[in-house]
């Protein structure tokens, strides 16, 4: 016969597999490990049941190697963004005439600050930190990953709260606003709809307002040689490449068929050049 432990294991599957769970048993694994209690695990297990999605109920979601703290109405990394991460260390340069200094990181519309971080510590940690966002429930979140990294976290709209002494010095520059055109949030997962800030979600017409306000403010704070980088659909690709050349930016699009990522990229001139 099997133990009591066994048993609860294949209750909450069950209750998973019943509300649509496709991965029931690993989720249930993960409950299991995340609550203290019988009577914690049920509440966890009843909020994943109602379409909260698993990183919020459990706290956490893995993001490039990273265990990253995910608080409940906060935007759950993406694993397709992982893509984004890898194409920022690849583009990062060394800085120029030897200096020594070491790269500057900015993350807007950051979220829980995965992205920022993953690029730091792709780059050995050795980076200068800095993300916004301008949902509170954000800030708070990215705080708790960033702040222990050195990181530091600003509230406001896009460049709007980033310190004046940041203009010009940046190398890298992430901004992974939604892109979802208004007219299609409707057709996100429920858990997306019913459980992320829609300000993480709603693009705009187009789903390229934000990004196209990111690019246009761009250059007056990239360094010279620095790169922005933003996430987009295969469809909207070419046309935020064209907003990349308007902003005076070298643009480029880079694409993943196995994750579904595309990523463009827009570099300023270097110096002399």
């Amino acid at each position: 016969m099997r133990d009591d432990a066994a048993i609860h294991v294949d209750a909450v599957v069950a209750r998973l597999r019943s509300a649509g769970c496709v991965f029931a048993e690993d989720e249930a694994a993960l409950l299991l490990a995340a609550a203290p209690s019988g009577r914690q695990l049920d509440a966890l297990v009843e909020r994943r049941a109602a379409g909260e999605p698993l990183e919020q109920v459990v706290g956490w979601a893995e993001f490039a190697g990273l265990r990253i703290i995910v608080d409940p109405c906060v935007f759950v990394p993406r694993r397709r963004s992982e893509f984004l991460v890898s194409v920022a260390v690849g583009l990062a340069r060394p800085p120029a005439n030897g200096s020594g200094r070491i790269p500057v990181i900015v993350d807007l519309c950051c979220g829980t600050g995965a992205l920022g971080l993953a690029v730091a510590t792709g780059l050995a940690g050795r980076a200068e930190l800095h993300a916004a966002d301008l949902d509170l429930a954000a800030v708070a979140c990215a705080r708790r990953n960033l702040e222990a990294a050195g990181g530091h976290v600003y509230v406001g709209d896009l460049f709007d709260p980033l310190p004046t002494g940041l203009r010009g010095r940046v190398d890298i520059l992430i901004c992974n606003a939604p892109y979802v055109p208004t007219g299609d949030v409707a057709l996100l997962p429920a858990e997306a709809r019913d459980h992320e800030p829609l300000v993480a979600l709603d693009g705009g017409l187009d789903g390229l307002a934000t990004l196209r306000r990111a690019a246009s403010g761009a250059p007056g704070w990239l360094a010279p040689g620095g790169v922005l980088l933003v996430e987009t659909s295969d469809r909207q690709a070419a046309e935020m490449a064209a907003v990349m050349a308007v902003a005076g930016l070298s643009p480029a699009v880079h694409s993943d068929e196995d994750a579904g990522a595309t990523v463009v990229t827009g570099r300023a001139g270097c110096a002399g050049v």
